[in-house]
Protein backbone atom coordinates (compact mmCIF):
# COMPACT_ATOMS: atom_id res chain seq x y z
CA UNK A 1 0.00 0.00 0.00
CA UNK A 2 1.45 3.31 -0.99
CA UNK A 3 0.89 6.39 1.13
CA UNK A 4 0.97 8.56 -2.01
CA UNK A 5 -1.85 6.77 -3.79
CA UNK A 6 -4.01 6.66 -0.69
CA UNK A 7 -5.97 3.75 0.67
CA UNK A 8 -9.08 2.63 -1.13
CA UNK A 9 -12.28 1.37 0.52
CA UNK A 10 -11.16 -2.26 0.69
CA UNK A 11 -7.70 -1.39 2.00
CA UNK A 12 -8.98 0.87 4.79
CA UNK A 13 -11.48 -1.78 5.91
CA UNK A 14 -8.88 -4.57 5.88
CA UNK A 15 -6.43 -2.37 7.79
CA UNK A 16 -9.11 -1.50 10.35
CA UNK A 17 -10.03 -5.15 10.81
CA UNK A 18 -6.37 -6.23 11.04
CA UNK A 19 -5.99 -3.76 13.89
CA UNK A 20 -9.08 -5.12 15.63
CA UNK A 21 -10.81 -1.75 15.62
CA UNK A 22 -14.44 -0.81 15.23
CA UNK A 23 -15.52 1.88 12.82
CA UNK A 24 -16.25 4.13 15.82
CA UNK A 25 -12.70 3.64 17.15
CA UNK A 26 -11.19 4.54 13.78
CA UNK A 27 -13.35 7.64 13.78
CA UNK A 28 -12.13 8.55 17.26
CA UNK A 29 -8.47 8.01 16.34
CA UNK A 30 -8.76 10.04 13.14
CA UNK A 31 -11.01 12.82 14.46
CA UNK A 32 -13.83 11.73 12.15
CA UNK A 33 -17.29 10.35 12.76
CA UNK A 34 -18.30 6.72 12.59
CA UNK A 35 -20.48 7.72 9.61
CA UNK A 36 -17.35 9.04 7.85
CA UNK A 37 -15.60 5.69 8.35
CA UNK A 38 -18.63 3.82 7.06
CA UNK A 39 -18.62 6.04 3.96
CA UNK A 40 -14.88 5.46 3.41
CA UNK A 41 -15.32 1.70 3.64
CA UNK A 42 -18.29 1.79 1.28
CA UNK A 43 -16.27 3.78 -1.25
CA UNK A 44 -18.70 6.68 -0.99
CA UNK A 45 -16.04 9.21 -0.02
CA UNK A 46 -12.24 9.32 -0.04
CA UNK A 47 -10.45 8.19 3.10
CA UNK A 48 -9.11 11.13 5.07
CA UNK A 49 -5.33 11.55 4.96
CA UNK A 50 -5.27 11.77 8.77
CA UNK A 51 -7.03 8.40 9.10
CA UNK A 52 -4.69 6.77 6.61
CA UNK A 53 -1.62 8.22 8.30
CA UNK A 54 -2.77 7.29 11.81
CA UNK A 55 -3.74 3.71 10.96
CA UNK A 56 -0.61 3.05 8.93
CA UNK A 57 1.55 4.48 11.74
CA UNK A 58 -0.16 2.23 14.30
CA UNK A 59 0.30 -0.80 12.06
CA UNK A 60 3.99 0.06 11.70
CA UNK A 61 4.39 0.49 15.48
CA UNK A 62 2.86 -2.94 16.03
CA UNK A 63 5.10 -4.53 13.40
CA UNK A 64 8.18 -2.98 15.02
CA UNK A 65 7.06 -4.30 18.42
CA UNK A 66 6.67 -7.76 16.93
CA UNK A 67 10.16 -7.68 15.42
CA UNK A 68 11.84 -6.22 18.50
CA UNK A 69 10.07 -8.55 20.93
CA UNK A 70 10.75 -11.65 18.85
CA UNK A 71 14.42 -10.65 18.54
CA UNK A 72 14.58 -10.30 22.32
CA UNK A 73 12.88 -13.65 22.88
CA UNK A 74 15.21 -15.35 20.42
CA UNK A 75 18.20 -13.92 22.28
CA UNK A 76 16.77 -14.98 25.64
CA UNK A 77 16.25 -18.54 24.46
CA UNK A 78 19.85 -18.84 23.31
CA UNK A 79 20.72 -18.73 27.00
CA UNK A 80 17.63 -20.37 28.46
CA UNK A 81 15.95 -22.88 26.13
CA UNK A 82 12.43 -22.85 27.54
CA UNK A 83 9.70 -22.75 24.92
CA UNK A 84 6.70 -21.30 26.77
CA UNK A 85 5.94 -17.71 27.64
CA UNK A 86 2.97 -15.73 28.82
CA UNK A 87 2.06 -12.14 28.01
CA UNK A 88 -0.36 -10.00 29.94
CA UNK A 89 -3.16 -8.34 28.00
CA UNK A 90 -5.66 -5.92 29.42
CA UNK A 91 -9.41 -6.67 29.34
CA UNK A 92 -10.59 -3.05 29.58
CA UNK A 93 -9.35 0.37 28.62
CA UNK A 94 -9.34 1.44 32.29
CA UNK A 95 -7.11 -1.47 33.34
CA UNK A 96 -4.83 -0.87 30.35
CA UNK A 97 -4.49 2.82 31.26
CA UNK A 98 -3.79 1.99 34.91
CA UNK A 99 -1.28 -0.82 34.44
CA UNK A 100 0.32 -0.17 31.06
CA UNK A 101 0.13 3.58 30.56
CA UNK A 102 3.57 3.75 28.91
CA UNK A 103 2.01 2.36 25.72
CA UNK A 104 -0.94 4.77 25.59
CA UNK A 105 1.00 7.28 23.48
CA UNK A 106 1.79 4.81 20.70
CA UNK A 107 -1.08 2.33 21.08
CA UNK A 108 -3.91 4.34 22.63
CA UNK A 109 -6.46 1.51 22.80
CA UNK A 110 -6.25 -1.79 24.66
CA UNK A 111 -7.41 -3.49 21.46
CA UNK A 112 -4.28 -2.29 19.69
CA UNK A 113 -2.05 -3.59 22.46
CA UNK A 114 -3.87 -6.93 22.30
CA UNK A 115 -3.42 -7.12 18.53
CA UNK A 116 0.28 -6.48 19.05
CA UNK A 117 0.44 -9.30 21.61
CA UNK A 118 -1.49 -11.61 19.25
CA UNK A 119 0.90 -10.87 16.38
CA UNK A 120 3.88 -11.51 18.66
CA UNK A 121 2.30 -14.80 19.75
CA UNK A 122 1.82 -15.86 16.13
CA UNK A 123 5.35 -14.85 15.08
CA UNK A 124 6.91 -16.61 18.08
CA UNK A 125 5.12 -19.84 17.20
CA UNK A 126 5.90 -19.73 13.47
CA UNK A 127 9.48 -18.50 13.56
CA UNK A 128 10.86 -19.39 17.00
CA UNK A 129 8.68 -22.41 17.84
CA UNK A 130 7.82 -20.74 21.15
CA UNK A 131 4.35 -21.08 22.64
CA UNK A 132 2.98 -17.82 23.99
CA UNK A 133 -0.18 -17.69 26.06
CA UNK A 134 -2.06 -14.42 26.33
CA UNK A 135 -3.32 -13.92 29.88
CA UNK A 136 -5.94 -11.28 30.66
CA UNK A 137 -4.97 -9.30 33.74
CA UNK A 138 -7.28 -10.23 36.59
CA UNK A 139 -6.63 -7.30 38.88
CA UNK A 140 -7.80 -8.98 42.08
CA UNK A 141 -5.82 -12.17 41.43
CA UNK A 142 -2.76 -10.12 40.52
CA UNK A 143 -3.03 -8.01 43.69
CA UNK A 144 -3.41 -11.18 45.80
CA UNK A 145 -0.31 -12.67 44.13
CA UNK A 146 1.72 -9.54 44.85
CA UNK A 147 0.53 -9.42 48.44
CA UNK A 148 1.28 -13.10 49.03
CA UNK A 149 4.78 -12.77 47.53
CA UNK A 150 5.35 -9.30 49.05
CA UNK A 151 6.05 -7.76 45.62
CA UNK A 152 5.68 -4.24 44.29
CA UNK A 153 3.85 -3.41 41.07
CA UNK A 154 5.95 -3.61 37.90
CA UNK A 155 5.82 -4.91 34.37
CA UNK A 156 8.18 -7.74 35.33
CA UNK A 157 5.98 -8.78 38.25
CA UNK A 158 2.91 -8.80 35.96
CA UNK A 159 4.84 -11.13 33.64
CA UNK A 160 5.72 -13.41 36.56
CA UNK A 161 2.08 -13.44 37.66
CA UNK A 162 0.98 -14.29 34.12
CA UNK A 163 3.40 -17.24 34.09
CA UNK A 164 1.60 -18.64 37.14
CA UNK A 165 -1.66 -18.54 35.20
CA UNK A 166 -0.66 -21.03 32.48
Amino acid sequence: MSNNAGLNAIEIKILRLSLGLTQAQVGELSKASEADVIAWEAGESPVSRLAQKKLLEIDEIIEMQVLNTCDGIEELFKQEPKRRLSFVVYPTQAIYAQYNSEFLGSLPLTELYSISAWRIKKECKLVLEVDVTLVALDVEAYKAYREKEDLKESREIRAKWAATQI
